[in-house]
């Protein structure tokens, strides 16, 4: 059994993709990067960007009964990785209670220039798919 969930995002029936799918005890949350409402925000600041996308990630988490103290794996995507310990700082604060394993990598682009960074994450949480 599993449980889906959409954020209302307008990459999600674009591309065809819940935001964030329970099945089993695990719950994965796709990319979240900084939209809030609908728009990117804090364009150029990879900082508050990665700060945005975790927000975004713990509210998925949250609409499954989950929370950040839950995930045991993050991915995060940026474009520049020079920039690398502006994200990582804002990784490290909000996954402080409870260090997943993670992977931070450059990519070449991602699906809107104004962002910088996409984080996506794993939890797991006994009984979160019902």
């Amino acid at each position: 059994m599993s449980r889906r969930l959409s954020s209302g995002a307008p990459f999600e029936p674009i591309v065809g993709y819940s935001r964030a799918v329970a099945a089993g005890d695990h719950i994965w949350v796709s990319g979240c990067t900084s939209i809030l409402d609908g728009d990117v925000v804090y364009e150029g600041d990879v900082f508050a960007q990665a700060e945005q996308a975790i927000r975004n990630v713990a509210w998925a988490l949250g609409e499954l009964d989950a929370s950040l103290e839950d995930v045991v794996r993050t991915r995060i995507y940026v474009l520049d990785i020079s920039r690398w310990r502006e994200v990582g700082q804002a990784h490290a604060a909000a996954f402080a209670a409870a260090p997943p394993a993670t992977s931070l990598v450059q990519v070449s682009a991602l699906i809107d220039p104004r962002m910088l960074v996409e984080v996506e994450a794993v939890a797991y949480k006994p009984g979160s798919g019902w």
